[in-house]
């Protein structure tokens, strides 16, 4: 389609007569392209200039502007390196008429015109940089490489940062790259010669692009943004760079790194580089510390180039000033450098798309996103017709009325239209990020009634988390609104003592404190946590960063189930190649579900069989995901598991599906290597301690304190043998020990077993051998007299636990469950949960069976509450005011005493069925009459 078609805008002429020349330059224009080319003339000398010297190439340009660019580009690309000076100058020439001509008709959007103008940069780089490498490599200069390397480079490649980084180059915009090369192309004795060699190269490619001569120049190149320019050649090793990052990189060279791109040279190399970067660029954990960094940087950039006062049109800059364009980009990056750690959608190097893509994720309001979205592309053409009336890189408005009406002219309005129009949109931008950069503090430093007399606040200032100026800043902003919410909790003396513990155990704070001043919502879930429970919040100041899960958006969804969580680890291993890092990750990962199971189980989204299930469902997906990780780098030396593999399986509470808040994990592992006696890898190993290491080697990445913590504890003392046995064991060794050697206690335990983990076709026969072994009734007599001596030593060597305790002694958990497991045994049906193995003993009296099950509900919920409540045995006297509250919802008890009588009352009940039914003479010898 031909440009005169697609025009929808025209510019006005501001010198009339001048607009006329146009007539004599472009005889062959009719019609609206004519009066495009007449208001183009009158109002900007250069593209004025443009139209003069490039008329005959101008004419058949427009008949399809598109295909002109690509025919420029094509031709560009075959030209020789010997005119590549005036060859690059002649295309920019065209390039930049041809787009200023689509832009002001209308003709194309503004991603249209950045992005072919970003294009052109691309090639102008590539060319040039070919170019000065050619040389180079002729005169033998780049060691060990020959013309086939001039494609590449020789292993250089310019970063193309900032707006071409984002393929949103402006107008009359600089180039700003960063030149790197990739060492690992040269020998050692090589390198001082290929650096010298490559930093010759930069400055030749940078002095083509920019420097003016009679044909002009190209683009202004600034090599600046690399790492300590001061010091450091033009162009510098990867390496060396790597390292630079990782010690001293700064915010804004983090945020200057999401816009990075290869755009020339050794592109492979350069996408190598930037993937080396993602984690100083992209921070594992919500990263608000960055607003602060963020707008730091801005104040420093107004008080430069004395940018900081209120909005007045003359003179104001587009870019700098208040409300312009770098206040939208700086938005923008400021919330990816937030979240894209966690989010890699969040990572697109443009800011319109940036923008839309935060709104979809819920970081930003959509109107938020849509408004900016308006003012930058408003903005951004703004600042194309100022640079378009001279190709001067500036973005101030004019100064007086003739420069606004001739940039009123180029637009095609009227000057007070376009006044009232920038007015109100850099007063809106202005707004929206301003309000996001810098909230309004709250002054009051006084405390609240209720807390005017305490002189905890007082101690602050002294602890770890307080000691840098920076986390003393922001928290001055915050400790106002958190003595407020503590001054209204029910308790306020005992809310603050318990906020005063988690303070006190907070070893840093700049990141938790921004995180709190950008999301005040938490500050009520924080004193929620704390006031509640002592033992979350002595985990939250260890683990402060699972904060970070509440701010996703999903934080209060319902549980997404055991399925979906797998899914959910083993697609972020996925995108983690390195295995300690993948350990780490799970880590991160269980902790902020586990803190979610907590939070909802203590403001009462989960009921304790709920909580019960989704804390075995993270344990669960934990170990279905990590199996197979922790085979794949076993097999990297020792070959793929040989035979059929392992199963693991989850005993006790985990197989039963339900745990509390520090549940370890009871495990065995299973395998069968069906016949093969050796792994096939470079260090092949025997089946036998194949599967033994390999066992080691998941309990080391379940177990290992790492900088992440541990996952959990394993325990694996329910094998064939005990700790006597080997930690795998075989399939058919398994099958043997059951059937003719294992104690009824090992059966007892079988009960409750169930593979978590291994491959589909070895988890079936297990689980069908373990049918087959106790779908067998037993007599009832011999089961119940050998559960009656293992009661009586399980009492004598714990005793009764106290009052308070949920699992050991006469009636409790662990007496209902070896009752539930021997019922199991007898009825010769093998379920594993205990209330239905319970519903199912037909020989026991109904009320009795009703009894024992709602005994095990009461003493299961004070488990699961207590767990979460307090790492140690339960003290009514210290757990709080919230605690006690949360402990009888949970239990549905009135209040404590009557949840201490209740829990008497089902204990008496529930150990004199148990005593009735077992082996009564064996009772009395080993523990007396219990009845």
């Amino acid at each position: 389609m031909t440009l005169i078609q697609r025009i929808t805008r025209l510019p006005r002429p501001f010198d009339c007569d001048l607009g006329k020349e146009a007539n004599s330059f472009a005889p062959w224009a009719t019609g609206d392209l004519a009066r495009l080319l007449e208001g183009v003339c009158g109002s900007s000398p250069y593209l004025m200039g443009l139209i003069a010297k490039e008329t005959d190439w101008l004419e058949g340009a427009v008949e399809n502007p598109e295909a002109a660019i690509v025919d420029l580009f094509e031709t560009l690309r075959t030209r020789s390196y010997d005119t590549i000076d005036f060859d690059l100058r002649q295309a920019k020439r065209r390039v930049a008429l041809l787009i200023a001509l689509c832009d002001l008709s209308g003709a194309w959007c503004l991603e249209e015109v950045t992005g072919t103008l970003t294009d052109f940069s691309d090639l102008a780089v590539q060319r040039a940089l070919e170019a000065a490498i050619a040389r180079e490599i002729k005169r033998g200069k780049l060691p060990g490489q020959t013309e086939g390397d001039i494609g590449t480079a020789g292993g250089l490649v310019t970063l193309a940062m900032g707006k071409g980084g984002a393929h949103e180059l402006n107008y009359s915009s600089d180039i700003d790259l960063i030149c790197l090369f990739d060492e690992t192309r040269y020998d050692p004795d090589d390198f001082h010669d290929a650096r010298t060699s490559l930093v010759r190269v930069t400055r030749k490619m940078a002095a083509c692009l920019s420097d003016l001569t009679g044909d002009g120049y190209v683009f202004r190149t600034d090599l600046r943004l690399r790492p300590d320019p001061s010091v450091t050649p033009v162009c510098i090793a990867m390496e060396a760079a790597e390292r630079y990052y990782e010690s001293l990189g700064r915010t804004w060279e983090r945020a200057a790194y999401i816009k990075a791109r290869p755009c020339a040279g050794d592109i492979t190399a350069g996408q190598r580089f930037l993937t080396t970067l993602k984690p100083f660029v992209w921070r594992k954990h919500l990263d608000f510390a960055a607003i602060q960094d963020a707008h730091d940087m801005r104040l420093r950039i107004r008080e430069h180039k004395g940018l900081g006062g209120p909005i007045t049109l003359p003179g104001h800059n587009m870019k700098l000033g208040r409300g312009g364009i770098r206040e939208i980009e700086f938005f923008t990056q400021t919330r990816q450098l937030i979240a894209g750690g966690r989010d890699p959608e969040l990572r697109t190097n443009k800011t319109v798309p940036g923008l839309q893509v935060l709104a979809q994720k819920g970081w930003i309001p959509q109107d938020a996103a849509d408004v900016l979205t308006d003012h930058y592309r408003a903005h951004r053409e703004v600042e194309h017709r100022i640079q378009m009336v001279n190709d001067a890189q500036t973005h101030d408005l004019p100064k007086n009325p003739d420069g606004f009406e001739r940039l009123a002219c180029l637009m095609g309005i009227s000057v007070s239209e376009m006044e009232q129009d920038l007015n109100r949109r850099l007063t809106e931008v202005h707004e929206v990020t301003e309000g996001f950069f810098a909230p309004d503090a709250v002054a009051s430093q006084a405390l609240p009634e209720a807390l005017e007399d305490s002189e905890i606040p007082a101690r602050w200032p002294t602890y770890p988390s307080l000691r840098s100026e920076r986390a003393l800043e922001i928290f001055r902003r915050l400790r106002p609104e958190i003595l407020s919410r503590l001054g209204q909790a029910a308790k306020p003396e005992e809310a603050l003592l318990a906020f005063d513990g988690f303070l006190k155990g907070l070893p840093a704070g700049v990141q938790l404190f921004s995180l709190f001043e950008a999301n005040r919502q938490l500050i009520d879930l924080l004193i929620d946590v704390v006031s509640t429970s002592p033992e979350l919040a002595q985990y939250l100041s260890r683990n402060a960063k699972v904060f970070d899960a509440v701010i996703g958006g999903d934080f209060f969804s319902p549980w997404p189930g055991r399925a979906a969580l797998t899914a959910d680890l083993s697609t972020q291993f996925a995108s983690e190649p390195d295995y300690e890092r993948r350990l780490d990750l799970a880590r991160r990962w269980g902790k902020e579900w586990h803190f979610r199971v907590g939070v909802h189980l203590l403001r009462g989204l989960m009921e304790a069989e709920e909580a019960g299930r989704a804390y075995a469902d993270l344990a669960e997906a934990t170990l279905a995901a990590l199996w197979p990780v922790v085979q794949h780098e076993f097999a990297r030396k020792h070959g793929p598991c040989p035979g059929r593999g392992a199963v693991v399986i989850g005993m006790g509470s985990l197989g039963t599906g339900r745990l509390h808040a520090q549940s370890d994990l009871d495990v065995i592992v299973i395998y069968d290597p069906d016949g093969v006696d050796f792994s096939d890898g470079k260090r092949s190993l025997a089946s036998r301690a194949y599967y033994a290491r390999l066992t080691q080697a998941l309990i080391t990445a379940m177990t290992a304190p790492m900088s992440e913590g541990r996952l959990y504890e394993v325990d694996m003392r329910l094998r064939p043998s005990g700790n006597q046995g080997p930690v795998a064991t075989s399939w058919a060794s398994f099958q043997e020990y059951q059937r003719n050697d294992a104690w009824v206690w090992e059966h007892l335990a079988l009960t409750r077993a169930r593979v978590v983990a291994g491959p589909p076709e070895l988890s079936a026969d297990v689980e069908s051998f373990r049918l087959e072994l106790l779908n067998t009734p037993r007599p009832r007599s011999d089961i119940l007299a050998d559960v009656g001596e293992m009661r009586a030593r399980i009492a004598a060597a714990k005793g009764d636990g106290g009052p308070w305790e949920a699992k050991i002694g006469a009636g409790r958990m662990q007496d209902i469950e070896l009752f539930s497991q021997a019922a199991t045994l007898v009825s010769g049906k093998a379920v594993r949960q205990t209330a239905r193995a319970l519903r199912q003993t037909d020989w026991l009296p109904e009320a009795d069976r009703t009894a024992l099950i709602k005994a095990y509900e009461l003493f299961w919920s004070l488990q699961l509450g207590s767990r979460l409540l307090s790492g140690d045995a339960l003290d009514s006297q210290t757990v709080g005011s919230g605690g006690c509250a949360f402990l009888t919802r949970l239990t549905g008890a009135p209040d404590m005493d009557s949840l201490l009588s209740e829990l008497e009352t089902q204990s008496r009940c529930a150990a004199q069925i148990i005593s009735r039914e077992l082996n009564q003479q064996a009772q009395d010898e080993e523990t007396g009459n219990e009845g």
